[in-house]
């Protein structure tokens, strides 16, 4: 089944929890996901493990292991809008650095296209994971959350005229220890409407949710623009919040917002 949580259980970005001597060297490891925009359906991802690799030592198959505490299954990434992420895994795991992080997808990976349902394949290296860099050191006795931002649009590549559909991850990993939330309601719920805002050359989004809630997740402390774009057959404007301050660790609520 599929653990929803709330953007606001990603407040905790770095958390003490109680340990006892004999596990004084572990840190607890909690990985989730959550989505950027997409105009499909539905698009239906395969997890089938999470992965940590602590220095960049050896070959690129090599220093792999499992984080433990899997969440396994097939998840609709349009699913997680509006502040929503999945819990992918969380587990305690030894203390120390960690250099990189792995996704690694199955071989059930679907899309949905005006109602039609259709494989989504993917590309053979995604058997063995994505690989993102995380350069992260786990102190002992913490808690290190860590969100995984997959990028509907940019992810999904049509193949020509074929009419098949091919899965090539884009994905931000943000710590929420570096980084803040600004979370708002657009008041016209009945209008889809996307929020983003510039973080450096990168654009960051969301997709408002039924009750016209979205949350930008792993934007680091300073102060954005934050743009409100409507769909364009709605015939509103977009809207722009200025001067929003994003402490990391925190989230900003910038509030309702009524499109006109």
């Amino acid at each position: 089944m599929k653990l929803l949580k709330t953007s606001l259980l990603a407040l905790m970005a770095i958390v003490t929890f109680s340990c006892s001597d004999n596990d004084s060297g572990t840190s607890r490891v909690v990985v989730s996901m959550t989505d950027a925009p997409g105009d499909y359906d539905a698009v239906n991802v395969d997890v089938v493990d999470v992965k940590i690799k602590r220095n960049a030592e050896g070959g690129e198959e090599e220093g792999w292991e499992s984080i433990g505490g899997i969440n396994p299954g097939i998840y609709n990434l349009l699913d997680l809008t509006g502040g929503v992420s999945v819990v992918l895994g969380d587990a305690v795991v030894p203390s120390g650095y960690i250099n990189q992080i792995r996704l690694v997808l199955g071989t059930n990976n679907t899309i949905v296209v005006d109602g039609v349902e259709m494989p989504l394949s993917t590309p053979s290296a995604m058997q063995s994971g994505l690989k993102l860099n995380l350069h992260q050191e786990l102190q002992s006795g913490y808690t290190y959350e860590f969100l995984m931002d997959f990028d509907v649009d940019k992810s999904i590549v049509s193949a020509g005229t074929s009419g098949t559909y091919n899965l090539k991850p884009v994905i931000r990993i943000t710590s929420e220890a570096t980084s803040g939330i600004i979370k708002g309601k657009v008041m016209n719920a009945d209008v889809a409407a996307v929020a983003s805002v510039m973080v450096g050359e990168t654009e960051v989004t969301a997709n408002t949710n039924e009750e016209g809630v979205f949350a930008l997740h792993g934007i680091p402390s300073g102060t954005y623009i934050v743009t409100i774009t409507p769909d364009a057959s709605s015939g509103l404007n977009a809207t722009i919040v200025e001067s929003v301050v994003v402490v990391n660790g925190q989230v900003t609520d910038i509030g309702e917002i009524t499109l006109e």
